[in-house]
């Protein structure tokens, strides 16, 4: 008798007990809970919805392989859907950069495709056509790639985004060593987003390249007034140092201000890179 009681008051309790939600898994990966917020999706039936934030939070958690099978069931669930196809993408591209040879190349030519699809299935999709113009600069004619495909996605780019467009065509420029011009783009980027501090942290790292360091930082603190709390300006700043060989305590200093900021979102660069970037700045 005491042990069906039991089991009642359990079946009872486990009845009120606040069932797991979508929304719950989307607050936990909004505030950079992957591993959280991937726990509650596993409690939740499978659907393209849920898929699609299981593999946004293996992705930016550093579970690529985990990442891509959550996508590519996702994808099977809901073929139409660009952005799913734009995560796919991403998740193929972050597999290829830390794959042998072979699966590289495979990887590769997958990440194309997935971006491809993406932007055939929603050419407004500007994440997506933003990724497709990525890839198409960085990858090699072997993988599909070519700075040709990239400047010939410039129109479609300025139609979502001209900010965007400016930023692509600072790419191209500074590329074939046109460095006024990619100035200029970079500047005209400002002038058109002047709200979107990225617009100021892209042009703070084209000075630190070019060895302008003055004019880095200014733009550095010019973006920090713009926006104060946002913690991808101390990341900028630090993967700028590092890069140029600079003032590397400050650097160190900068990135662990980052790790511990509560103010993370997705859209920042993840802990995980930031910790890559830490142990380059401490020379290990």
């Amino acid at each position: 008798m005491r042990g069906l009681v039991s089991g009642l008051l359990f079946a009872v309790l486990a009845s009120a007990a606040p069932q797991a939600t979508y929304e719950q898994a989307l607050s936990l990966y909004n505030k950079t809970d992957y591993a959280a917020s991937i726990a509650v999706l596993r409690t939740l039936p499978e659907s393209a919805k849920s898929l699609e934030l299981m593999g946004r939070c293996y992705l930016l958690d550093g579970e690529y392989k985990k990442a891509t099978e959550s996508l590519e069931k996702g994808v099977q669930l809901d073929p139409t859907n660009s952005m799913m196809w734009t995560w796919l993408g991403r998740a193929y591209g972050r597999r290829a950069e830390t794959s042998f040879a072979l699966n590289a190349l495979t990887l590769a030519n997958k990440t194309r495709e997935a971006f491809e699809k993406a932007v055939k299935l929603d050419p407004k999709n500007h994440e997506a056509v933003n990724d497709l113009f990525e890839y198409y600069f960085e990858a090699p004619g072997m993988v599909g790639g070519g700075r040709d495909k990239a400047r010939n996605l410039l129109p479609l780019i300025a139609k979502n985004d001209p900010a965007e467009a400016a930023f692509a065509g600072a790419r191209l420029a500074e590329e074939a060593k046109e460095h006024k011009k990619a100035e200029e783009q970079l500047r005209e980027a400002v002038d058109r987003a002047p709200k979107q501090v990225g617009r100021l942290l892209d042009l703070a790292r084209f000075f630190a390249r070019h060895g302008r360091f003055e004019e880095s930082e200014k733009t550095f603190l010019e973006a920090e007034r713009l926006a104060p709390d946002q913690p991808k300006i101390l990341y900028a700043r630090a993967e700028a140092l590092i890069k140029a060989n600079r003032d590397l305590s400050t650097a160190r200093d900068l990135l662990k201000k980052y790790l511990a900021s509560p103010k993370l979102t997705p859209d920042d660069p993840s802990r995980q890179e930031a910790q890559k970037l830490l142990k380059k700045a401490q020379g290990s």
